[in-house]
């Protein structure tokens, strides 16, 4: 079973940047959907944007904000996040399995990582 550890977060002012990184195990990370989802405080998690092999989608909040991309060669995915927002403070997670990207907006992961706290405030 591949897992997951994300990395990369911190405190940073509103219209700073961070970018995360996600590590995977397992040699069959290069087949899999990748997702990076969020979860605020009282608040759902939420998927914040998804990548297979080229393709790449987004929640409406980040378009044009946050970039997703992957380096299968270091196993790990990036999630670039530029012009941060309060709005954007929470727990980040990564995820993956072997599906179609569509699937990842409603795949139940049997478990998650620790993620990594993104705080964004004055």
């Amino acid at each position: 079973q591949v897992q997951f550890v994300e990395s990369g977060g911190g405190l940073v002012q509103p219209g700073g940047s961070l970018r995360l990184s996600c590590l995977a195990s397992g040699s069959i990370f290069s087949t899999y959907a990748m997702g990076w989802y969020r979860q605020a405080p009282g608040a759902q998690r939420e998927l914040v944007a998804t990548i297979k092999f080229s393709t790449t989608n987004y929640a409406d909040s980040v378009k044009g904000r946050f970039t997703i991309s992957r380096d299968n060669a270091k196993n790990t995915v990036y999630l670039q996040m530029n012009s941060l927002q309060p709005e954007d403070t929470a727990v980040y997670y990564c995820n993956g399995a072997p599906v179609p990207l569509i699937t990842m907006a409603t795949m139940r992961f049997l478990s998650w990582g620790q993620g990594t706290q993104v705080t964004v405030s004055s």
